[in-house]
């Protein structure tokens, strides 16, 4: 599967991130690409999952899709953990971000586009799949058509990687530390 997204955009002076936000819908490999994404860059790892209020988890586990005024303080919360990243002391976190407000609120946590998000495209089939066989996990698996249905996927705006979520997870990881390095003269 290819990404529509640009792997990088020679246009944008924008500098690297400080903070990545490893986005997608469930099953896509967030927390999996964000562990080694942490590790390869020695910053701080925030699994997004463990911020969300009881009730929200409740509702997750029983199938039920979340809203948006379910996710606010969510988000609010992430928003406050991306504006403590510093070039020295960079953040990876994990967030689903389907909503382009979502990630606008993201962003906003840290001036001159130091939040960076990596979209893992996944199909639907394959991310159904990969949510039926995650043990453990409180997220159900009748709520992946739902976050299909509520993806704005963003193609087009600045500050992203898309990635294919089917790759190794080294050439995902890779492919991420690589954008927006300086070109070898």
């Amino acid at each position: 599967m290819d990404s529509a997204i640009p792997q990088s955009r020679s246009e944008s002076p924008s500098p690297r991130p400080t903070a990545w936000v490893v986005m997608g819908v469930s099953g896509c490999g967030k927390s999996s690409v964000a562990q080694l994404l942490a590790k390869a860059l020695g910053w701080t790892l925030h699994e997004g999952d463990s911020y969300h209020a009881p009730e929200s988890v409740r509702k997750m586990q029983a199938g039920i899709p979340l809203t948006d005024d379910d996710r606010s303080l969510w988000l609010q919360d992430l928003a406050r953990i991306l504006g403590r990243a510093t070039p020295a002391t960079g953040i990876v976190l994990t967030c689903s971000a389907l909503k382009r407000k979502y990630r606008d609120r993201l962003r906003a946590a840290l001036p001159d586009a130091a939040v960076g998000f990596v979209f893992l495209d996944l199909d639907y089939a394959t991310a159904l799949q990969r949510v039926q066989q995650r043990p453990g996990h409180f997220f159900s698996p009748d709520l992946v058509a739902n976050q299909f249905a509520t993806l704005e996927r963003p193609d087009g705006e600045d500050g992203v990687v898309g990635v294919d979520a089917t790759l190794p997870l080294a050439e995902i990881v890779r492919r991420v530390t690589d954008w927006r390095a300086p070109a070898l003269a």
